[in-house]
């Protein structure tokens, strides 16, 4: 198992979302999330990415066999967890280009003890850019400022593919995005077999061309039992 998630409660201004929560992804897998809104999806990979809104009062979160439940966002995202959110910043200021340079380089430094190799990285980028179509000058444009729902998921899926995480986390990443950009997204989840999947849907289009491997079903922050 790539995450085990034990006995997890999960609260926010002192409101408990998540109540036990008992789950078990298996590395490879394709793990879909479901439930209807406000059943505590979105709670629960907030909780596992580290997002600080969020309190773990009790339980615990394994993540490759280590215990993550006290490390902050940052290390968890070095140690390989991805998250691609619903609500993503704008960064005025911050190109894209300079953000998945900072962002890659890190993420090496902390594998290899090594400084990112820039000719590597913008080989690495070009790549990944023309498989997904997308225009060589947003690289220059401000992170996220300006484009359209589904133009900020293609550029998650550019970093995704990118970075190559060992867990990505996708949170309705069909959500704003149209059936080429859904393809694309459901492509790249098939065919990167290193990456270990969660994500949550309400498109049984989009869920079905991802045929998911395992179903975790919540509701009202507890897991719904088969």
């Amino acid at each position: 198992m790539i995450l085990e998630i034990k006995n997890l409660c999960v609260s926010y201004q002192d409101k408990q979302l998540l109540t036990n929560i008992n789950m078990s992804v298996r590395r490879g897998a394709r793990h879909l999330l479901a439930g209807h809104n406000g059943s505590g999806k979105s709670t629960l990979v907030g909780a596992i990415a580290g997002n600080p809104l969020y309190s773990v009062d009790s339980g615990k979160i394994i993540f490759d066999g280590d215990d993550i439940t006290n490390e902050n966002a940052t290390n968890r995202a070095l140690r390989g967890i991805f998250l691609g959110a619903q609500n993503v910043p704008e960064i005025s200021g911050l190109t894209i280009l300079s953000f998945l340079k900072h962002s890659l380089a890190a993420h090496h430094k902390f594998n290899t003890g090594d400084d990112l190799p820039m000719g590597e990285f913008l080989e690495n980028l070009e790549t990944v850019r023309e498989k997904l179509n997308i225009p060589r000058d947003w690289l220059n444009r401000s992170v996220n400022v300006g484009f359209s729902g589904g133009e900020r998921k293609r550029l998650m899926l550019l970093r995704l593919m990118l970075v190559k995480p060992k867990l990505a986390i996708l949170d309705e990443p069909d959500s704003g995005a149209d059936s080429i950009v859904q393809a694309q997204i459901a492509n790249a989840i098939k065919s990167m077999t290193d990456t270990t999947f969660i994500f949550i849907s309400h498109q049984a289009n989009f869920t079905d061309a991802i045929s998911p491997t395992d179903i975790t079903t919540l509701s009202n922050g507890e897991i719904m039992l088969k």
